[in-house]
């Protein structure tokens, strides 16, 4: 065997690989369903969980059924997956299996429906009520940064909806940057995504770091994103069909870099929000 056939067989089995962990979480979960005639909750998390863990990096925790936090007091419904980069970022609470996180930590919210999306405009709608502060201090490399960085003002986390099946209206789905819909047809398992943004890089630039807000000025080679779009990462195998897992891994993954950093935390605003005495006075 040549080398190069070396290298193409391990392409090959790498991507036989990711297509086996599709088909065994997608089993995973119809063998919960069929069992309890719905997915119990946590179990049905876990499966998914189990989809993140394998392509976050390490950087990033997965915590399970979280409620979000901002400055001002306004508080998420409960959020089934929260990825967030815990290394710059207090939890506001944590004890037990009660957690509160707060909004500038968070990089991506997964919701997990296994049929019935009953309640989740809601959910959506308190996710859209969360703030972030521009109040925060901390050292830089070449200064004392106080407010936002330049490329960083308001951080939106990405959307992820993860189901059974598509029950999703086109007006619920508009909700969500991606929807991991796990299948099992004569074609066997398979998760089918769907992203719902479109756009350009440069354009989630905006969005994951400018939420509701612009930079003071054109930043710097932004421009080289604009022809840059998410279909660009998908991969697809020898007769064409999409490999969804492994271009959902490069997807997701390359949005996260866009982040790159949590937005600098703001302690100040968090402490003026449980500070009763300066309220009262």
């Amino acid at each position: 065997m040549t080398k190069e056939e070396r290298k193409q067989k391990l392409v090959r089995n790498i991507t036989t690989n990711y297509r086996q962990v599709e088909q065994s979480i997608v089993n995973e979960l119809y063998m919960k369903h069929d069992l309890h005639g719905t997915s119990i909750g946590s179990a049905r998390e876990d499966i998914w969980a189990q989809l993140f863990d394998m392509i976050i990096p390490k950087k990033f925790v997965i915590e399970h059924s979280v409620f979000i936090i901002d400055s001002e007091g306004n508080v998420s419904s409960e959020v089934d997956l929260a990825i967030l980069d815990e290394t710059y970022t207090p939890y506001i609470f944590r004890y037990g299996r009660l957690k509160f996180i707060p909004i500038e930590a968070v990089a991506v919210v997964v919701e997990c429906k296994s049929q019935s999306l009953k309640g989740i405009e809601d959910w959506c709608g308190n996710l859209t009520e969360l703030k972030t502060a521009d109040d925060s201090i901390a050292r830089i490399a070449d200064r004392i940064a106080i407010g936002s960085v330049p490329t960083q003002k308001s951080t939106y986390p990405i959307r992820i909806l993860c189901t059974l099946k598509s029950v999703v209206n086109e007006e619920i789905q508009q909700n969500f940057d991606f929807v991991l819909l796990a299948v099992n047809d004569d074609k066997g398992g398979r998760i089918d995504i769907e992203d719902n943004r479109g756009g350009s890089l440069k354009d989630w630039f905006r969005k994951l770091n400018f939420h509701k807000t612009n930079p003071d000025k054109e930043i710097r080679d932004e421009d080289l994103l604009t022809d840059i779009k998410l279909k660009d990462y998908e991969v697809k195998d020898e007769d064409g069909t999409l490999v969804s897992l492994l271009t959902f891994n490069f997807q997701l993954n390359q949005l996260l870099m866009l982040i790159n950093n949590p937005l600098l935390f703001p302690h100040r605003a968090y402490a003026e929000l449980f500070d009763i005495e300066r309220k009262e006075s």
